[in-house]
């Protein structure tokens, strides 16, 4: 399962998240078969963390939520996934780009984000 399939999972179940994925591993730009507020979901998921973590604009704390792994060479693979054509050693701005696209990738797919969120 690609590490953007774990992301969709943790979010809009695991069902979702296998339709979402086609064979490819890219996600699809179909229309979606419902609309998920994504906003609880990880206010909930960083609450039982227990840790200050910011979804909202980082892609690292967001996948920390889900109990997903992080680390550089995750966020790597997921870079590589998402067709990321920049330097995956200049980590900043991979991570900002990385955020931008899983936001804009969650709301292709029924995700409905919060205003403040840019996508």
């Amino acid at each position: 399962m690609s590490i953007f399939s774990k992301i969709m999972g943790a979010i809009f179940g695991t069902t979702s998240a296998q339709a979402a994925e086609p064979a490819g591993g890219a996600a699809p730009a179909a229309t979606p078969a419902q609309t998920v507020d994504v906003a609880p979901i990880l206010d909930a998921a960083v609450k039982a963390k227990g840790e200050k973590l910011e979804w909202r604009t980082s892609i690292v704390d967001l996948m920390k939520a889900l109990d997903i792994d992080s680390s550089l060479a995750a966020r790597k693979e997921l870079a590589k996934e998402l067709n990321y054509t920049g330097d995956t050693n200049d980590s900043a701005s991979m991570n900002i780009w990385l955020h931008k696209q899983v936001m804009t990738k969650l709301a292709a797919n029924g995700g409905k984000l919060p205003a403040d969120i840019k996508h």
